[in-house]
Protein backbone atom coordinates (compact mmCIF):
# COMPACT_ATOMS: atom_id res chain seq x y z
CA UNK A 1 0.00 0.00 0.00
CA UNK A 2 1.24 3.60 -0.68
CA UNK A 3 0.24 5.75 2.19
CA UNK A 4 0.03 9.36 2.30
CA UNK A 5 1.32 10.86 5.86
CA UNK A 6 0.31 14.41 4.74
CA UNK A 7 -3.48 12.98 4.40
CA UNK A 8 -3.12 10.88 6.99
CA UNK A 9 -2.62 14.27 9.20
CA UNK A 10 -5.63 16.22 8.01
CA UNK A 11 -7.57 14.77 10.97
CA UNK A 12 -4.12 15.03 13.14
CA UNK A 13 -6.13 15.52 16.41
CA UNK A 14 -8.99 13.04 15.87
CA UNK A 15 -6.67 10.53 15.21
CA UNK A 16 -4.43 11.19 18.31
CA UNK A 17 -6.95 10.94 20.87
CA UNK A 18 -7.34 7.08 21.22
CA UNK A 19 -3.48 6.88 20.87
CA UNK A 20 -3.35 9.47 23.96
CA UNK A 21 -5.58 7.79 25.87
CA UNK A 22 -3.87 4.46 25.22
CA UNK A 23 -0.61 5.82 26.33
CA UNK A 24 -2.22 6.56 29.85
CA UNK A 25 -3.11 2.91 31.08
CA UNK A 26 0.44 1.83 30.33
CA UNK A 27 1.85 1.15 33.88
CA UNK A 28 4.75 3.39 35.02
CA UNK A 29 7.35 0.71 34.52
CA UNK A 30 11.13 0.62 34.76
CA UNK A 31 10.73 -0.93 30.81
CA UNK A 32 14.29 -1.30 28.52
CA UNK A 33 13.35 -2.46 25.12
CA UNK A 34 9.89 -0.90 23.85
CA UNK A 35 8.72 -1.23 20.17
CA UNK A 36 5.77 0.84 18.65
CA UNK A 37 4.39 -1.56 16.03
CA UNK A 38 2.83 0.34 12.75
CA UNK A 39 4.61 3.02 14.10
CA UNK A 40 3.64 5.57 11.06
CA UNK A 41 5.57 9.12 11.07
CA UNK A 42 6.46 8.56 14.66
CA UNK A 43 4.57 10.82 16.65
CA UNK A 44 3.52 8.79 19.17
CA UNK A 45 7.42 6.62 19.13
CA UNK A 46 8.77 9.98 20.40
CA UNK A 47 6.26 10.35 23.06
CA UNK A 48 6.77 6.62 24.59
CA UNK A 49 10.69 7.82 24.21
CA UNK A 50 10.07 10.57 26.13
CA UNK A 51 8.01 8.73 28.51
CA UNK A 52 10.65 6.14 29.19
CA UNK A 53 13.90 7.87 28.99
CA UNK A 54 16.00 4.86 29.55
CA UNK A 55 14.38 2.56 27.38
CA UNK A 56 15.63 1.58 23.97
CA UNK A 57 12.57 2.50 21.54
CA UNK A 58 11.49 1.14 17.78
CA UNK A 59 9.43 2.13 15.57
CA UNK A 60 8.31 -0.37 13.00
CA UNK A 61 6.49 0.71 9.70
CA UNK A 62 6.03 -1.10 6.55
CA UNK A 63 5.52 2.25 4.70
CA UNK A 64 8.59 3.82 3.24
CA UNK A 65 6.84 7.28 3.35
CA UNK A 66 5.39 7.24 6.58
CA UNK A 67 8.96 6.82 7.82
CA UNK A 68 9.91 9.49 5.29
CA UNK A 69 8.64 11.38 7.89
CA UNK A 70 9.26 10.36 11.21
CA UNK A 71 12.22 11.65 13.37
CA UNK A 72 14.36 10.49 16.08
CA UNK A 73 13.98 14.29 17.16
CA UNK A 74 17.10 14.00 19.64
CA UNK A 75 16.39 10.61 21.74
CA UNK A 76 19.40 8.69 21.84
CA UNK A 77 17.63 5.61 22.36
CA UNK A 78 15.18 6.09 19.66
CA UNK A 79 15.52 4.40 16.27
CA UNK A 80 13.28 3.78 13.03
CA UNK A 81 13.08 0.42 10.92
CA UNK A 82 11.21 -0.27 7.65
CA UNK A 83 9.81 -3.95 8.07
CA UNK A 84 6.52 -5.94 8.76
CA UNK A 85 4.69 -6.95 11.95
CA UNK A 86 4.48 -10.53 11.48
CA UNK A 87 8.28 -10.45 10.63
CA UNK A 88 9.16 -8.83 14.15
CA UNK A 89 12.07 -10.35 16.07
CA UNK A 90 13.33 -9.87 19.35
CA UNK A 91 12.00 -9.27 22.68
CA UNK A 92 9.91 -6.19 24.25
CA UNK A 93 9.31 -5.55 27.54
CA UNK A 94 6.55 -2.93 26.33
CA UNK A 95 4.59 -3.69 23.02
CA UNK A 96 2.76 -0.92 21.57
CA UNK A 97 0.64 -0.42 18.79
CA UNK A 98 -2.09 2.04 17.58
CA UNK A 99 -4.67 1.94 14.69
CA UNK A 100 -2.47 -1.10 13.03
CA UNK A 101 -3.44 -4.16 13.95
CA UNK A 102 -6.63 -3.93 12.18
CA UNK A 103 -4.67 -4.35 8.61
CA UNK A 104 -3.47 -8.18 9.91
CA UNK A 105 -5.65 -11.12 9.73
CA UNK A 106 -6.90 -13.92 12.32
CA UNK A 107 -6.05 -11.93 15.46
CA UNK A 108 -6.59 -14.89 17.90
CA UNK A 109 -3.12 -15.97 16.08
CA UNK A 110 -1.72 -12.58 16.32
CA UNK A 111 -1.60 -12.18 19.65
CA UNK A 112 -0.48 -15.40 20.03
CA UNK A 113 2.81 -14.80 18.26
CA UNK A 114 3.36 -11.69 19.33
CA UNK A 115 2.70 -12.85 23.23
CA UNK A 116 6.00 -14.80 22.50
CA UNK A 117 7.99 -11.68 21.97
CA UNK A 118 7.14 -10.30 25.17
CA UNK A 119 9.06 -10.85 27.92
CA UNK A 120 8.17 -12.05 31.23
CA UNK A 121 6.35 -9.07 33.26
CA UNK A 122 6.42 -7.15 29.96
CA UNK A 123 3.12 -5.14 28.66
CA UNK A 124 1.20 -5.09 25.84
CA UNK A 125 -0.75 -2.49 24.59
CA UNK A 126 -3.09 -1.96 21.53
CA UNK A 127 -5.18 0.30 20.14
CA UNK A 128 -7.34 0.09 16.81
CA UNK A 129 -10.67 1.09 15.08
CA UNK A 130 -13.99 -0.69 15.26
CA UNK A 131 -15.59 0.55 12.72
CA UNK A 132 -16.14 -2.16 10.12
CA UNK A 133 -19.73 -1.73 10.61
CA UNK A 134 -19.86 1.92 9.93
CA UNK A 135 -21.88 3.14 6.85
CA UNK A 136 -18.74 4.35 5.44
CA UNK A 137 -17.24 0.65 5.12
CA UNK A 138 -20.20 -0.58 3.80
CA UNK A 139 -20.52 1.45 1.35
CA UNK A 140 -16.59 1.45 0.48
CA UNK A 141 -17.33 -2.27 0.52
CA UNK A 142 -19.77 -1.71 -2.13
CA UNK A 143 -17.85 0.20 -4.43
CA UNK A 144 -14.81 -2.37 -4.11
CA UNK A 145 -17.02 -4.71 -5.36
CA UNK A 146 -18.46 -2.71 -8.33
CA UNK A 147 -14.90 -2.29 -9.17
CA UNK A 148 -13.39 -6.11 -8.81
CA UNK A 149 -12.44 -6.29 -11.88
CA UNK A 150 -10.07 -3.11 -11.74
CA UNK A 151 -9.09 -4.85 -8.66
CA UNK A 152 -8.78 -8.33 -9.35
CA UNK A 153 -11.27 -8.89 -6.78
CA UNK A 154 -9.45 -7.23 -3.44
CA UNK A 155 -11.34 -6.35 -0.71
CA UNK A 156 -9.77 -4.84 2.49
CA UNK A 157 -10.78 -7.96 4.31
CA UNK A 158 -10.97 -10.70 1.37
CA UNK A 159 -14.49 -11.17 1.49
CA UNK A 160 -17.16 -9.66 -0.68
CA UNK A 161 -18.77 -9.07 2.66
CA UNK A 162 -16.02 -6.90 4.15
CA UNK A 163 -15.43 -8.75 7.13
CA UNK A 164 -13.09 -7.48 9.79
CA UNK A 165 -10.46 -9.39 11.81
CA UNK A 166 -11.18 -7.18 14.37
CA UNK A 167 -12.86 -8.33 17.41
CA UNK A 168 -14.68 -7.11 20.39
CA UNK A 169 -13.28 -5.72 23.57
CA UNK A 170 -14.83 -8.91 25.65
CA UNK A 171 -13.38 -11.20 23.38
CA UNK A 172 -9.58 -9.41 22.88
CA UNK A 173 -10.28 -10.12 27.09
CA UNK A 174 -10.54 -13.58 26.58
CA UNK A 175 -7.55 -14.42 24.02
CA UNK A 176 -5.21 -13.25 26.48
CA UNK A 177 -6.65 -14.73 29.95
CA UNK A 178 -6.22 -17.61 27.05
CA UNK A 179 -2.65 -16.78 26.94
CA UNK A 180 -1.96 -16.20 30.49
CA UNK A 181 -2.26 -12.27 30.73
CA UNK A 182 -2.60 -10.66 34.01
CA UNK A 183 -4.09 -6.71 34.47
CA UNK A 184 -6.41 -7.29 31.03
CA UNK A 185 -8.22 -4.04 30.51
CA UNK A 186 -9.85 -3.99 27.16
CA UNK A 187 -13.03 -1.40 26.16
CA UNK A 188 -14.55 -0.08 23.67
CA UNK A 189 -14.81 3.66 23.53
CA UNK A 190 -16.38 6.32 20.89
CA UNK A 191 -14.13 9.38 19.97
CA UNK A 192 -16.90 11.45 17.79
CA UNK A 193 -15.96 13.41 14.70
CA UNK A 194 -17.81 16.21 12.62
CA UNK A 195 -17.80 16.26 8.65
CA UNK A 196 -18.34 18.84 6.82
CA UNK A 197 -20.85 16.36 4.97
CA UNK A 198 -20.02 13.24 2.26
CA UNK A 199 -17.07 15.02 1.25
CA UNK A 200 -15.84 15.12 4.62
CA UNK A 201 -16.49 11.54 4.99
CA UNK A 202 -14.16 10.66 1.43
CA UNK A 203 -11.16 12.92 2.91
CA UNK A 204 -11.57 10.76 5.85
CA UNK A 205 -10.92 7.60 4.49
CA UNK A 206 -8.81 9.00 1.64
CA UNK A 207 -6.28 8.82 4.78
CA UNK A 208 -6.62 5.34 6.12
CA UNK A 209 -9.57 2.79 4.24
CA UNK A 210 -9.22 4.23 0.71
CA UNK A 211 -5.26 3.67 0.74
CA UNK A 212 -5.48 -0.52 -0.33
CA UNK A 213 -7.89 0.36 -2.64
CA UNK A 214 -6.68 3.43 -4.45
CA UNK A 215 -2.91 1.78 -4.20
CA UNK A 216 -4.17 -0.54 -6.35
CA UNK A 217 -5.74 1.28 -8.98
CA UNK A 218 -3.92 3.78 -11.65
CA UNK A 219 -5.14 7.52 -11.84
CA UNK A 220 -8.00 6.98 -14.03
CA UNK A 221 -9.99 4.29 -12.13
CA UNK A 222 -8.52 5.25 -8.99
CA UNK A 223 -10.78 8.62 -9.58
CA UNK A 224 -13.66 6.87 -10.83
CA UNK A 225 -13.65 4.42 -7.72
CA UNK A 226 -13.21 7.92 -5.45
CA UNK A 227 -16.09 9.31 -7.77
CA UNK A 228 -18.68 6.03 -7.00
CA UNK A 229 -17.74 5.70 -3.20
CA UNK A 230 -18.65 9.61 -2.93
CA UNK A 231 -22.38 8.93 -4.71
CA UNK A 232 -22.61 6.22 -2.38
CA UNK A 233 -21.86 8.95 0.67
CA UNK A 234 -23.86 11.68 -1.04
CA UNK A 235 -26.28 9.29 -0.70
CA UNK A 236 -25.92 8.19 3.02
CA UNK A 237 -25.57 11.50 3.93
CA UNK A 238 -27.39 14.76 2.03
CA UNK A 239 -26.62 17.18 4.57
CA UNK A 240 -23.25 19.48 5.16
CA UNK A 241 -22.66 17.71 8.63
CA UNK A 242 -21.93 14.08 9.52
CA UNK A 243 -21.61 12.77 13.04
CA UNK A 244 -19.26 10.26 12.56
CA UNK A 245 -19.13 7.85 15.69
CA UNK A 246 -15.31 6.88 15.58
CA UNK A 247 -15.20 3.71 17.64
CA UNK A 248 -11.64 2.30 18.90
CA UNK A 249 -10.88 -0.83 21.17
CA UNK A 250 -8.17 -0.20 23.48
CA UNK A 251 -6.70 -2.91 25.58
CA UNK A 252 -3.56 -3.78 27.72
CA UNK A 253 -2.71 -7.01 29.37
CA UNK A 254 0.87 -7.87 31.45
CA UNK A 255 2.68 -10.97 30.82
CA UNK A 256 3.21 -12.99 34.25
CA UNK A 257 6.94 -13.15 35.38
Amino acid sequence: MTWNPDQYHRHREARSAPARDLMAMIPALPFRDVVDLGCGTGEHTQTLAERFPDAQVLGLDSSAEMLAKADPGGFPGLRFERGDILDLEGSFDLMFSNAALQWLPDHPALLARLWERLRPGGVLAVQLPANHDHASHRLLTETANEFGAELGGFTRFGTAHGASPVLTPAQYAEVLDGLGATEVTALGKVYPVVLPGAEGVLDWTRGTALVPYLSRLGAEDGERFAAAYLERLHSRWPGERVYYAFTRVLFTARKPG
